[in-house]
């Protein structure tokens, strides 16, 4: 296996000195993206999507646009993460549930979440409340964008290797229809970390239905739009009669 990108050979960093430096940069990403969407007024989806070039480029052009492996040297946190349980449950579930949790009492029970819904439901009508939206809007990029190379740390970790040019492709998709599937508004200030994690599922186990289903595996992508399709529909549907209420 080549040396991988967290090598003494390659930078002479050691793997827990790099994985925070990770997760720094992940937020450095997202403070970046905030500045350009709240101080220039850039479409957000012009951002993230010119982001998505970019990084990917970076990447590429780091590793020569070839695979990158660890090797040995993340051994005990891959078996801490992927090969011992907590009470049936493996480690990396164990952590998931635990940032949920936080993130539930984030959103619902703080001010600063009910902020954040405020300015997505609203955005005029929380600056007019006295919110300070740009603070927010950063906040909330700094955030996903954190938690993006924490998922990077973790996919690293359990497969030892990564390939910029093909490793994360359409993820990025599956992570909307997750979210639309389990109650987000793509128009801002509704959903909720349960059915996030709900809309996740049912996105990991699409494909395993259509197997079941005796469906051809190229009609897969039908299928998850299809299901995609109909969780817009019915959100928009639903959304005046619980507006009425």
């Amino acid at each position: 296996m080549q040396d991988g990108l967290l090598t003494d050979k390659n930078f002479g960093l050691d793997p827990m000195i790099a994985l925070p430096l990770v997760l720094g940069g992940g937020a450095i990403v997202g403070l970046i993206h905030g500045l350009l969407i709240t101080k220039m007024n850039l479409p957000p989806f012009m951002v993230t999507l010119c982001g998505l070039f970019i990084y990917r480029g970076v990447a590429r052009t780091i590793s020569g646009n070839m695979s990158k492996g660890i090797g040995n040297q993340c051994i005990d946190l891959r078996h801490f993460l992927y090969e011992n349980d907590v009470f049936g449950l493996p480690r990396f579930l164990v952590i998931y549930i635990v940032l949920a949790i936080i993130f539930s009492v984030f959103l619902h029970f703080s001010v600063y979440g009910r902020y954040l819904y405020a300015i997505g439901g609203n955005e005029k009508a929380a600056e007019y409340s006295g919110i300070s939206v740009d603070k927010y809007k950063i906040l909330s990029y700094i955030l996903c964008s954190t938690l993006a190379s924490f998922f990077g740390i973790l996919f690293l970790v359990k497969n030892n290797a990564v390939t910029p040019s093909s490793d994360g492709f359409f993820l990025e998709l599956y992570a909307i229809a997750g979210a639309v599937l389990g109650g987000c508004s793509l128009r801002g200030g509704e959903g909720t970390v349960i059915g996030i994690t709900i809309g996740t599922a049912i996105m990991w186990i699409l494909p395993n239905l259509t197997n079941m289903w005796g469906v051809p595996s190229e009609l897969e992508f039908i299928v998850i739009g299809l299901a995609l399709l109909l969780g817009a529909i019915l959100d928009e549907k639903l959304r005046p009669s619980t507006n009425a209420s």
